[in-house]
């Protein structure tokens, strides 16, 4: 096992103010992370400390992380999205969330009821790494438009043309970001901004 594990479940991950303290998230979570640490470590898999937190590979590539939150303690699976997930306790981890699925624990009982699964699905979790199956990437479509967009469409049919000529990735993005704003006006502001970006092709990010 990984001396820095050890640290962790101890110390916490650092990336606080609250790192070696009582009041550290780890410290709520003790047990359960303890008995992850077990069951995955079990299955074969090489442990590290990435991103502060217990990460657990198979030849250098990433397959699950075990971390502490305020609400729960959790398992959180990279390809998650590839798992078949035949007994229904994978969650995203939020709401845009394309590849990542974990399930979350409150009780050692959890873990324990669970621990056959947990190995289940982290050998299919590998199996999925031996083949090298690619995560599928998502459609603009798999994201509703906005109202907002939608109207600007009817209005404007070259800005349509030019939105639906950007390519996939950049259209989830605009679609994602005009959809996260609450009010409409603010919805409607962002489309506005980027108006000139997209009718010249270009990204979110695009220079």
């Amino acid at each position: 096992m990984n001396e820095l594990v050890n640290i962790y479940l101890q110390e916490g991950c650092g990336r606080c103010a609250l790192g070696g303290t009582h009041d550290c998230k780890v410290h709520l979570w003790p047990e359960i992370l303890k008995e992850l640490r077990r069951i995955v470590w079990g299955c074969g898999l090489d442990e590290e400390v990435k991103w502060s937190v217990p990460c657990y590979t198979y030849k250098g590539k990433n397959i699950a992380i075990v971390s502490a939150f305020k609400n729960y303690a959790s398992l959180s699976f990279f390809k998650g999205v590839l798992l078949h997930d035949s007994k229904g306790i994978l969650e995203k981890p939020g709401e845009n969330s394309n590849e990542g699925r974990l399930i979350k624990f409150t009780t050692l009982a959890q873990v324990t009821q669970l621990e056959a699964d947990i190995k289940a699905y982290l050998y299919e979790a590998i199996e999925v790494e031996k083949a090298g199956i690619p995560i599928p990437k998502p459609k603009p479509s798999d994201n509703p438009l906005p109202e907002e967009l939608m109207e600007c469409f009817h209005h404007d049919p070259a800005f349509e043309k030019a939105f639906h000529a950007l390519t996939p990735g950049r259209q989830r993005g605009y679609i994602l970001h005009f959809s996260q704003a609450r009010q409409s006006k603010t919805r409607l502001a962002r489309i506005e901004k980027y108006l000139p970006a997209i009718m010249q092709g270009k990204g979110m990010q695009d220079r």
